[in-house]
C-alpha cells in the first residue's frame, strides 16, 4: 500500500495575490492499493466516490504522463483539510493523486516535474508549490511556460492560527468580485509590499508584517463576502495578531509573535463563534511525502 501525506496551504498572504503560498501543519493522508475492481474510493462523500474524484483524476494524469496503464485502485482518504475554505483542498487532491501515481511506478518523477503537472491541473502554482515543497513559496509561470519558484524559510518565532468559519466561499464567487483593472500606483504598492512581506516572514518581524501585509488587490473586495471578517479582525488586532484572508476564504489566518497571543485569539474566536474550527499551526517545511506500507 502507498500512503501520501499532503499539507494544507494558505495562499495570497494579503499582498501575494496568486503568487505566494505557505504550507501549514494541517494534513490529509491518501492511501492507494491494488483493487479487484477498477475503482473504489472510501473516506469522502458518496457523490465523489467515482471517476470524477479529483484525486483519482490526478492519479490517472500521472499514469498517463508516465505512459503506464491505469491500474485498478482502491483509494482511502483521511481528510483534515476542509473543502472550499481557502486552505488548498484542491491542491491536496491533485498533489496526492500525482504523487500516488509516481510512487506506484517507483518514483521516476522529481518534485519539480510533479509541480509542473500539478500546475497544469490546478491552473496556477500558488497552492500546489507549497503543498509539494513545503515552506513559503513565491511562484509564477515564465514566458516559456516553465514554473519558476523561490522558497523562503519562515521564522520559527511566528505562530499561525487558522480560523475556519462554518460556511464555504467558492473560489469562483471570490474571483467575480475582483476589479477588472488596476492603476500603476496600486500595482507599485502591491509589488513593494509583497517583497517586504517575504523578508518579514523570513525574519519574523511582526511589525513589518503588520504593515506589509495590507492588501489593495483582493482583500477589500473579498472581505465583504465573509460576514464576520470585521469582528474577527478586531479580535485578532486586540490580541496583538495580524489577520489575512487565506486563499479566497472563508478561512481567516492570524499571525502572532508568541504562543500566548495566539491562544488568546483562539479562545476569543471560539467564544464569539463556537461553531468555527480553529487550529494552532506551524509552517510545514517538508511538503508532501509518500511511503510504502
Amino acid at each position: 500500500m502507498i500512503r501520501i501525506k499532503v499539507p494544507a496551504t494558505s495562499a495570497n498572504l494579503g499582498v501575494g495575490f496568486d503568487c505566494m503560498g505557505l504550507a501549514v501543519s494541517l494534513y490529509s493522508t491518501i492511501d492507494f492499493e491494488q483493487s479487484s475492481q477498477k475503482l473504489i474510493i472510501n473516506g469522502c462523500d458518496e457523490q465523489f466516490q467515482n471517476e470524477q474524484n479529483l484525486i483519482y483524476q490526478a492519479f490517472v494524469r500521472g499514469c498517463q504522463f508516465l505512459n503506464q496503464p491505469i491500474p485498478n485502485v482502491k483509494i482511502t482518504i483521511d481528510n483534515h483539510v476542509p473543502v472550499s475554505r481557502g486552505l488548498g483542498s484542491s491542491a491536496v487532491c491533485i498533489v496526492g493523486g500525482l504523487m500516488g501515481a509516481n510512487l506506484w511506478f517507483d518514483s521516476p518523477l522529481n518534485k519539480e516535474e510533479i509541480l509542473t503537472l500539478a500546475t497544469e491541473m490546478e491552473g496556477h502554482p500558488d497552492n500546489v508549490a507549497p503543498a509539494i515543497l513545503g515552506n513559503l513559496n513565491v511562484s509564477f509561470t515564465d514566458s516559456l511556460e516553465n514554473i519558476q519558484n523561490v522558497a523562503f524559510k519562515v521564522s520559527s518565532d511566528l505562530f499561525f492560527v487558522a480560523l475556519i468559519p462554518n460556511y464555504q466561499l467558492s473560489t469562483k464567487k471570490a474571483r467575480q468580485v475582483l476589479p477588472k483593472s488596476m492603476d500603476y500606483q496600486t500595482v507599485s504598492y502591491q509589488v513593494g509590499h509583497a517583497v517586504a512581506l517575504s523578508k518579514a516572514l523570513e525574519t519574523g518581524d511582526l511589525q513589518l508584517i503588520r504593515q506589509a501585509i495590507i492588501d489593495k488587490m483582493h482583500e477589500p473586495f473579498r472581505s465583504k463576502l465573509i460576514p464576520d471578517y470585521s469582528a474577527v479582525k478586531s479580535i485578532c488586532e486586540k490580541d496583538g495578531g495580524v489577520l489575512y484572508i487565506s486563499g479566497s476564504g472563508s478561512t481567516l489566518m492570524a499571525i502572532a509573535s508568541n504562543l500566548n497571543d495566539a491562544q488568546k485569539i483562539i479562545d476569543e474566536t471560539k467564544k464569539s463563534f463556537p461553531n468555527w474550527e480553529t487550529h494552532l499551526l506551524s509552517v510545514d517545511t517538508k511538503g508532501a511525502s509518500g511511503v510504502l506500507i
